[in-house]
């Protein structure tokens, strides 16, 4: 039987535990040329409420940008494990929630490696993408290994997000079943997964793939829920 090494089941009101979760702060872009500010220590932007953490965007001014949001991320990685996460996605063009793993520490993009649980773009409502991002496999190249399929209720119930992340093999999971299966072959431009990952957790709008058939303002608040985070060994 599978041993749980860490989760958060979002049991305490309130700002996300700063012992498990940090923020990456900023408005640059995010190399997508992303339109919202992402803050640290808001409510407004990141809040536990009733169990489950909630991720908002909000369209609201704020250090020059037009949108604020929340790009959280463990404090803790690991190396190989199960992981899960299940979650509520947010509805509207221009919304772009993702959860996914960088290394850490992160190194160069994309030869340090990329795993994407689950990303949704509001523009195509209900089809869910888990993806692999190395060196040789990329969306710059548009080579990245990727599967794609239809949740006709992401946004209304929740749903089991994951990886089963081993030494020579990647399994991506929705709801427990595979969907997309990944081995070990060539070197680091084709597997940069032998060392540690951490949790990236964001709400994201507009920006080239957001926000390729651009931003409906009027759906904003939007919020992703999620309602526990666990990892396995």
């Amino acid at each position: 039987m599978a041993k749980l090494l860490w989760s958060d089941e979002f049991k305490r009101a309130g700002r996300p535990d700063p012992a498990k979760w940090d923020y990456e702060v900023g408005g640059h872009g995010w190399g997508n040329n992303e339109l919202q500010f992402y803050t640290k220590g808001r409510k407004e932007n990141a809040r536990v409420e009733k169990g489950k953490l909630l991720i908002e965007a909000r369209k609201e001014a704020w250090e020059g940008k037009g949108f604020t949001s929340v790009r959280l991320k463990s404090r803790q990685a690991w190396k190989y494990g199960r992981f899960e996460i299940r979650a509520k996605l947010p509805v509207g063009r221009g919304t772009w929630p993702a959860i996914w793993m960088l290394p850490e520490p992160m190194g160069q993009w994309p030869r340090c490696g990329e795993i994407d649980l689950m990303e949704h773009v509001g523009y195509d409502q209900n089809r869910v993408h888990q993806t692999i991002h190395t060196e040789a496999y990329n969306h710059m190249k548009g080579t990245q290994k990727a599967e794609k399929f239809l949740v006709p209720d992401a946004s209304t119930g929740f749903h089991t997000y994951g990886v089963d992340w081993r030494e020579k093999r990647m399994a991506f999971l929705f709801d427990g079943k595979e969907t997309l299966v990944y081995e070990k072959h060539g070197g680091e431009s084709e597997w940069p997964f032998d060392k540690p990952f951490a949790f990236r957790l964001n709400l994201a709008v507009g920006g080239n793939w957001g926000g390729a058939q651009g931003v409906d303002e009027s759906v904003f608040p939007q919020k992703m829920e999620i309602d526990w985070v666990r990892v396995w060994a």
